[in-house]
């Protein structure tokens, strides 16, 4: 496959440009049947922000020329609104036809409020595209359905729960897109019950409404405003921003609660949860389709309005995000040129360059640009970042330990994936370390000033063989600095250690200096949880006794067994240089910090049922709602 130098570069690896030549990839299409126009006038509607005209409709013909316009290339239509369903059955049957006539198109999803949902629709869609994905917009329960109202003010929840229902009498599974606002802050675990007490939904995606930069209410036509933007009103004119948004820290707690309920109550059998499963499948080094985990983002995403406005993705500002008009983009070369002359694109995408030196960039994926572009305007990208960060550690957490989802909400383990990491067999260097009348051949053991090296014996070979404390050679083999710490962590906690380091300036050397760590791996699950928690208590007994250059970090990563391929969670103790000090230091005060932390891990130990230092958010206890 062609690549242009734009993917050699660090922002590429997070944010691919279109490339014609690169006719495999695929690109989104939302195609926005009514622009604005809805049934139901929710109060936190970007949409309707946008104040763009309403009422045309776009048509198959418009479908098609979309289709010629990215020619060979895979297309995923998503017909949106507004409320795509106000566009009738007639005009939606001509656009799902010519859909189904494009050999490119390869899925087809409807994102719909359900109010119009009934029989006669869902005959037409098993008519017409019997593959068509159905996405329901729901906000959890009644109360946090609190901000989707009609145009009298009245909730819309009741029918759209009949549309669920109706779905679930028709064999349908669905996935809703949920808006955390604060009237369901505190309730994840209620809220994810009753949607999961849908028989209908196998998916829910939980977004937030980081709306806090909403200064005005949305503009109406006619002098008699409806009841809803009276209701707007009143709710933007909070001192904090409008009363429906919530900040990056709040979405955080709500998501990982979320994620525990999820794990917990067996839901991840039969629903997807999002953004945990693509956080999961950053963090196993898998890629995901959700854009803001892919390279795929904003050159990969497009969205047509009736009156044949293109642009990029729809939650971006318009009419910055325009790109030109259907009829005048002669062809898919056009519509890179005028990606790469667009300012906001250009903008959004240098908002990503701290994402290049980001330890979490692997796992985070960067991001919504859309979301960070506004979180810049608002004066706090760092918030936007610090709640990812947030749900990553979280979320690493949990797959580590998932009996105990406690660890969730541990501030002092942090997700530090090591690169290379790995041994050559972890089963058999976990059940040889605790048979001591096991055979343990001689090693080469390699010592110097910048490290100790065990060698497998071969010329010119230095791939270390993986020793024991009943090893002849163990005691020689571990540094003497470092030796405070894995003692304290083999001898008065039990635990098995893979790997030390005393840490090196290098000096004279074209080598950058390394920090003094201990990796632990735990024999199972359960251990792990008891080391992690044991080590968060340790840290922070620690902290104010370390003298200022140096700082004690415990890292969550995963030792990838060379024998069988899989992986196992271990955890890392590193002590590093403090912030605002440099390598000399550090180096000075090492030793210091080392007994202060040895003598720390003496004082403690890992034991079934303790809790770690961070405490756990307050939430309403959850209970087994099942829909009417």
């Amino acid at each position: 496959m062609h690549r242009t130098t734009e993917q050699h570069d660090p922002i590429a690896q997070l944010y691919r440009g279109l490339d014609t030549q690169d006719t495999d990839s695929a690109v989104s299409v939302i195609l926005k049947l009514r622009g604005e126009t809805c049934d139901i006038d929710c109060l936190y509607c970007y949409e309707k922000r946008k104040e763009s005209p309403g009422g045309a409709r776009i048509d198959a013909g418009q479908v098609r020329r979309v289709a010629e316009l990215f020619q060979g290339r895979p297309l995923a239509v998503e017909l949106h609104g507004g409320e795509p369903l106000t566009a009738g059955r007639d005009h939606v049957a001509d656009v799902l036809r010519e859909l189904a006539a494009q050999p490119t198109v390869v899925r087809v999803s409807l994102q719909t409020n359900g109010v119009q949902l009934n029989e006669e629709w869902l005959d037409l869609f098993d008519a017409l595209y019997p593959d068509l994905q159905i996405g329901i917009s729901l906000d959890g329960d009644a109360a946090g359905n609190a901000w989707r109202v009609g145009y009298d003010g009245q909730p819309v929840y009741p029918r759209i729960a009949a549309a669920l229902r109706l779905l679930a009498a028709r064999g349908r599974k669905t996935g809703v897109i949920t808006a955390v606002t604060p009237p369901v802050l505190g309730r994840a675990e209620a809220v994810l019950d009753h949607l999961a007490g849908f028989e209908a939904v196998n998916a829910v995606s939980f977004v937030p409404c980081f709306d806090a930069s909403v200064q005005r209410s949305t503009t109406a036509q006619g002098r008699r405003l409806p009841a809803s933007r009276l209701l707007q009103e009143a709710a933007v004119r909070g001192p904090d921003g409008p009363a429906w948004a919530i900040s990056p820290a709040e979405y955080a707690e709500w998501i990982l609660a979320a994620a525990v309920r999820w794990i917990d109550a067996g839901y991840f059998a039969r629903l997807k949860l999002e953004p945990a499963v693509s956080t999961i499948r950053r963090l196993r080094g898998l890629d995901s389709g959700f854009c803001h985990f892919s390279s795929m983002k904003c050159d990969h995403v497009f969205t047509l309005y009736p009156d044949g406005r293109l642009g990029s993705c729809d939650e971006l500002p318009w009419p910055e995000a325009q790109l030109g008009r259907l009829g005048q983009i002669p062809d898919e070369a056009g519509v890179v040129a005028a990606q790469r002359r667009l300012p906001l694109l250009n903008a959004g995408k240098a908002l990503m360059d701290r994402c290049t030196t980001c330890s979490y960039r692997s796992a985070c994926g960067g991001g919504c640009v859309a979301t960070r572009w506004r979180q810049e305007q608002a004066g706090d990208q760092d918030a936007y970042c610090d709640y990812r960060i947030r749900v990553i550690d979280g979320i690493a957490a949990l797959l580590a330990q998932p009996a105990r989802p406690a660890g969730v909400w541990c501030r002092t383990v942090r997700w530090r994936p090591r690169t290379p990491n790995s041994m050559r067999n972890v089963a058999a260097f976990l059940a040889r370390w605790d048979r001591t009348d096991a055979h343990r051949a001689p090693v080469r053991l390699q010592t110097s000033a910048h490290g100790n090296i065990n060698t497998v014996g071969l010329p010119g070979v230095h791939e270390a063989d993986d020793l024991d404390p009943a090893h002849p050679q163990w005691h020689e083999a571990i540094e003497p600095s470092v030796r405070p710490l894995v003692d304290a962590f083999t001898r008065s906690w039990g635990l098995v250690t893979y790997d030390s380091c005393q840490g090196h300036p290098y000096t004279g050397l074209d080598l950058p200096a390394t920090e003094r760590r201990v990796g632990i791996l735990p024999r199972d699950r359960a251990e792990y949880a008891q080391a992690a928690a044991a080590l968060c208590r340790t840290v922070t007994s620690a902290a104010p006794e370390l003298p200022a250059p140096v700082q004690v970090t415990v890292g969550r990563a995963e030792l990838t067994c060379e024998a069988t391929g899989a992986t196992t969670p271990v955890l890392d103790l590193v002590l590093h240089p403090a912030l605002g000090y440099d390598w000399p230091a550090y180096f000075q005060a090492l030793e210091a910090a080392t007994h202060v932390v040895a003598d720390a891990l003496r004082g403690e130990r890992p034991a079934a049922g303790d809790a770690c230092c961070c405490p756990v958010p307050q939430t309403t206890t959850p209970t087994r709602e099942v829909p009417a």
